[in-house]
């Protein structure tokens, strides 16, 4: 059976345009609704929008780095029990610490596989989200 998680609108921002199409495919097949975003900036009125379910962010973006945008997010009452999954390439306690610093739910080292992906949905998702979600084949 396929994980399916239908639905569900998850919002990706990754400056890297490689890592948003590969999340995006992964999450599409699955039965997500998906956005994008390039960085910080761009994802501000898109989740206004949009209000996704569960926002994955990567550290590492240019104007408004994940660290500032995960903030933003939390410090702003109709999101801030929207999880934020920060996405980077370092696995460094520090990174890890900073982000849960400013809110951060949870933390994916790049490249993520796609049941760590899964994964992370499932724990995050909202209960009556993740209560339909089958696991993955292997």
């Amino acid at each position: 059976m396929e994980f399916s998680l239908s639905g569900l609108k998850v919002m990706v921002i990754d400056d890297s345009n490689t890592i948003r199409k590969t999340a995006e495919t992964l999450l599409t097949k699955a039965g997500c609704e998906v956005i994008t975003a390039t960085d910080g900036f761009d994802s501000l009125a898109k989740i206004a929008d949009c209000e996704p379910d569960v926002i994955f962010v990567d550290i590492m973006m240019p104007r408004l780095d994940g660290y500032q945008t995960c903030a933003l997010i939390k410090n702003n009452k109709q999101f801030r029990h929207t999880p934020v999954i920060m996405l980077s390439s370092k696995d460094g306690l520090f990174d890890k610490a900073k982000g849960r610093i400013v809110g951060a739910d949870d933390y994916l080292t790049k490249p993520f596989s796609k049941n760590e992906l899964f994964q992370a949905l499932e724990r995050y998702a909202p209960r009556e989200m993740a209560d339909s979600v089958e696991p993955p084949e292997e």
